[in-house]
């Protein structure tokens, strides 16, 4: 993976996927069924085949999506490595950013590798996810590495809303980001997966604090809840962000349901591509 490619067609493409999961063949082979159930349940069993860096470009060519963010996972039973992130980004720089993730349960390791993938491998987020460990995301096992993502001036993000892995719900409340998001005012905070079935909650705390988003990874955009458009079309305007939470999504289809969905040109650019560049601070 060390040669640096330029993917065709890879200019004027301005569409940011803000949530994508690399998972090449070695990876998928190791996804334990309480995760594969997910991929099921969502009608892409195909996908625990695994696919290439160069099949997500293609793809990505294909929905029109320029950039994507990759991100790593840190879960009992299983693991998309960051130094695994690091080398798609390296393949290819001029498609993909990075999001690291940590295991909060080791506080000082923890704290160790998200300065390495952020000062050493030029990551610019970090995932935090509340069902992976049963710990809410307002735990106090989080907080340092709150503190380090200020330091680091990266945002954090997190996963919020039920999980369909075979896994406990409730740490993913949205409630649990308003105690960070006062505590903690300088660091951006994005829940994503929109919060479902705890929309209105998600709603609420991204209208609540300026440093608090939504995106909508995880979800077709067909099954949008009404609330979560209606939020697009109104106040919601600068505060939400598209994703896939791609292999779960066909890239294709997803972009192709937001074109759909009949916002306004200004609405539509913001949420396909604006406040993502904004907020991870991509090159427009």
């Amino acid at each position: 993976m060390g040669d640096r490619r330029r993917s065709a067609g890879s200019e004027g493409k301005r569409i940011v996927d803000t949530w994508i999961i690399p998972n090449p063949p070695e990876v998928a082979s190791t996804w334990p069924p309480q995760f594969a159930h997910v991929l099921h349940v969502f009608g892409r069993p195909e996908a625990l085949e695994g696919q290439t860096v160069n099949q997500v470009v293609a793809e990505m060519d294909a929905a029109g999506i320029g950039t994507a963010i990759l991100t790593s996972l840190v879960e009992d039973g299983f693991e998309v490595s960051n130094d695994l992130v690091a080398s798609w980004v390296q393949a290819y720089p001029d498609r993909f950013a990075a999001r690291a993730c940590v295991d909060p349960r080791r506080p000082l390791e923890a704290l160790a590798e998200l300065e390495r993938c952020v000062t050493d491998l030029a990551f610019q987020s970090l995932l935090i996810l509340p069902y992976a460990f049963g710990l809410p995301f307002s735990h106090r096992l989080h907080y340092p590495l709150f503190a380090k993502c200020v330091e680091l001036g990266i945002p954090v993000v997190t996963q919020v809303g039920h999980t369909a892995s075979l896994l406990r719900s409730e740490p993913g409340r949205p409630i649990y980001l308003d105690d960070v998001a006062i505590d903690f005012p300088e660091l951006t905070i994005v829940g994503g997966h929109i919060g479902w079935p705890w929309t209105d909650e998600m709603l609420a705390l991204a209208w609540k604090h300026p440093n608090v988003y939504v995106d909508a990874s995880a979800h077709l955009p067909q099954r949008y809840p009404p609330a979560f458009v209606d939020f697009l079309r109104g106040s919601g305007v600068e505060k939400a962000m598209f994703g896939t939470d791609y292999p779960l999504l066909r890239l294709e289809s997803a972009v192709a349901g937001v074109r759909r969905l009949g916002l306004s040109e200004e609405a539509e650019a913001r949420f396909l591509w604006g406040t993502a560049r904004q907020v991870y601070s991509l090159p427009k």
